[in-house]
């Protein structure tokens, strides 16, 4: 069974992390789709409502496993059985930072191979970040994340308004 890992914030998933997770899934077997727990990160979401959310997202995918790690992720990869770890790339940019962590991973583990996928055209341009900031002035967000993802960004930051 050839097994790969989706790693990431999620924080929250997109329809860019969604291409690239079900392009992996026609690729790999089994697809964990592993959400980072970085305590140095301010999350938005908290690491179970990620996975919620991706659950949610992928429950049409009957190859995929959604859940949080903590710690190395080629830890994680080596104890679920990966072979490898998918990473999406949209630009230049991404391909500096992903090839140094490449290189750092391949260290640690020579027989988990990193995969690159180039996410589809129309999400070049999306990110996690750009969407909380649309979301937080009150903007769409609808054609870039899934509804129920739309609605949690909705009610995140109409709580924080309530506060503030």
């Amino acid at each position: 069974m050839k097994i790969a890992v989706c790693p990431g914030s999620f924080d929250p998933v997109t329809f860019g992390h969604l291409d690239i997770i079900t392009r992996a899934c026609d690729l790999f077997d089994r697809v964990y789709v592993a959400v980072l727990n970085n305590p140095a990160k301010k999350a938005l979401f908290t690491p179970d409502e990620r996975v919620e959310m991706l659950a949610h997202a992928t429950e049409h995918l009957d190859n995929v496993i959604c859940e949080k790690f903590e710690g190395l992720v080629v830890e994680y990869a080596r104890h679920r059985g990966a072979i490898a770890m998918v990473r999406g790339l949209r630009a230049v940019t991404d391909f500096e930072f992903e090839l140094k962590m490449a290189s750092m991973n391949h260290h640690l583990d020579k027989d988990i191979e990193t995969v690159f996928m180039m996410t589809s055209n129309e999400y070049s341009f999306l990110s996690s970040s750009a969407v909380k900031e649309v979301a937080s002035l009150g903007g769409d967000v609808s054609a870039w994340v899934p509804g129920p993802v739309a609605e949690a960004l909705v009610r995140k930051y109409s709580m924080a308004g309530q506060r503030g």
